[in-house]
This record gives structure tokens, sequence and C-alpha cells, in this order.
């Protein structure tokens, strides 16, 4: 069976749909909102929607992903944005399946989507230059899976640098990886000044790993 973690923080908008997402999966058989200090409608609408909502009183994903785990009764994680609303009804699925069914330890999302202005011009540039065999197409992504006792043995960055720091430190523990491409995902662009905050965050993570000091 299959637990799906929802970091969410000020999600009223599109919590309900993620979890109906979720909810037509029939091997999903626990849905986890992580409340990351939400000041709106999140944690009501998730709980009428029948997920199970754990508060994290740390603002940053990181710390909302590492509460989640902690949480789940199932071995197969995933985990979901609580921002997109596009999702496709099998990104579980795409997600889950090789976890359940060809013995990897952990699954990476790639999409199609414009923008990912990170992405491009920060997270892969430094990549080539420090970790050069790290190759994949969405190193940002937060749609990702995993085996809980995998995540168990890793560190959960706290801000923006999580999802990279998660994919550097699956391949560090030389775990099974695969990248599955899970559909086109609309692009919500993030102001200029919340790009510098997530690039530093990003760098810092990158860095870090390869023990560069900053």
């Amino acid at each position: 069976m299959i637990s799906v973690i929802i970091p969410a923080y000020n999600e009223e908008e599109n919590i309900k749909t993620v979890i109906n997402i979720c909810k037509k999966n029939k091997d999903v058989s626990e849905i986890i909102v992580v409340n990351n200090l939400s000041t709106d409608r999140t944690e009501e609408i998730a709980k009428e929607e029948g997920a199970k909502v754990v508060f994290c009183n740390k603002q940053g994903k990181g710390y909302a992903m590492e509460i989640g785990v902690k949480e789940v009764q199932n071995e197969c994680i995933v985990f979901l944005d609580g921002d997109i609303s596009d999702y496709s009804d099998d990104v579980i699925y795409k997600l889950s399946e090789p976890i359940l069914n060809r013995n990897m330890d952990f699954v990476k999302a790639t999409f199609d989507r414009e923008g990912g202005r990170v992405t491009e011009l920060v997270a892969k540039p430094l990549l080539h230059l420090l970790f050069p065999d790290v190759k994949y197409t969405q190193p940002l992504s937060g749609m990702i899976a995993g085996k809980k006792s995998v995540f168990q043995k890793i560190e959960f960055e706290k801000d923006y640098g999580v999802d990279i720091g998660i994919l550097l430190d699956m391949i560090k523990l030389n775990v099974n990886i695969e990248e599955i491409k899970i559909g086109k995902l609309k692009n919500v662009c993030k102001s200029w000044k919340a790009l510098e905050k997530m690039s530093t965050e990003v760098m810092r993570a990158i860095l870090k790993r390869a023990n560069v000091k900053c």
C-alpha cells in the first residue's frame, strides 16, 4: 500500500483537488497533509476530504516532509506538492510503480512545463561543475516517491534546498533511482525576490554536499 504526504502552506485553493487525485488510486491507504503554519482553510478542507492532518510548527517544506515521514505507516511513500492543480489521474501510479514492482528505492518526477529559472540558471550549472554525473531533467522537482526506510537515512534541508538535497543524498547512498515523466504541469512563476531566496538555498544545499564551505 501507498502513503501520500502533501506538505501544505496556505493551499486552500488546490488541496481538495490534490487529495482527490490521491483517492483515485486504490492502493493509497493513507493521505497525510502536513499543515506548515497555514493561515487559511487548508487544514479544514483537508479534514473535510478525509485526509489525516498533521501540524508542523516550524516554517519550511523540509520540516513538513520530515514530520510526514515519521507519521506514515507504509513503506512506499509518495510526496506531492500542494500547490499544483493539474496532476494527471495516474500520477500516484507513475511515481509508485517502480517502488512497488521494480525494486526502485527512489523515484524523481520529470515533467513538461515552461519556466524553471532556478533549475536552468542555478541548479543545473552548479551540478554540472560539482556533480557532473548527476543528470536529471528536473532536479528540483518536489514530486517524488521512495521507501520509508531510505528516507529515514537522509537529511532533509529545511528550506528550498530540500528537494535537491534529497536527490544528492539518495545518489550518495547508491540506492536504485529512476526518473519518471508524469506529464505536463502548469508553471507558477515566483517573483524575482522569491527567486533570489530560492536560488541561495538551492546553491547552499548543493555546495554543502560538495563539501564547499559557504
